[in-house]
């Protein structure tokens, strides 16, 4: 079951906009068997521009879903989330699940990192994550990162058990990093 955590930044969430942004989401629901409460964090913000943007970021045991959309109408804007979310889950559940049965793999995504304090150091390092690393192949790190919409991704590689790194080139291909230890 899907819980909602709903924050506003230059906004006010009063009750219908918390209603609307769950009866949204709740749609998601279906897509998935869920044996325990899954927090789906939502963030409302709301510029000088009077432009309305919707972040929505939920975490789920096997993968992490995230999409943002940013219109002059904030529900709009969430209309417009929730809709991105539900096509992301479509195509990626897809995937899944033709890997899984060709490979005989579940649950090969990265659990959920977890923010953890600023420390102060040399460098001003804004945001520190820990990550599981779990085995799997260059693709599915692929389908990962471009659904977090990152320009990187850290994985296992299953053939070789050793850490690897998926990015995005500027031509927009990809490259991979993998350590020799």
């Amino acid at each position: 079951m899907l819980k909602y955590n709903v924050r506003g930044e230059n906004i006010e969430v009063t009750d219908a906009l918390r209603s609307y942004v769950e009866k949204r989401l709740k749609k998601l629901e279906k897509y998935f068997n869920l044996n325990q409460d899954v927090i789906a964090h939502v963030n409302l913000k709301v510029y000088r521009d009077h432009s309305a943007k919707v972040e929505v970021t939920i975490p789920l045991p096997y993968l992490v879903l995230r999409a943002e959309e940013t219109t002059d109408d904030m529900y709009r804007s969430i209309d417009f989330v929730s809709e991105k979310l539900e096509r992301q889950i479509r195509k990626y559940k897809t995937r899944v699940n033709r890997k899984s049965r060709e490979k005989g793999l579940r649950d090969f995504f990265v659990e959920t990192p977890k923010e953890e304090e600023k420390k102060p150091g040399k460098f001003d390092i804004v945001r520190n994550k820990q990550i599981g690393l779990k085995p799997m192949d260059p693709e599915e790190a692929i389908l990962q990162m471009n659904m977090l919409e990152h320009d990187f991704f850290v994985f296992q590689d299953a053939e070789t058990n050793g850490t690897s790194v998926v990015y995005r080139r500027n031509d927009g291909r990809y490259g991979l990093i993998e350590t020799n230890e």
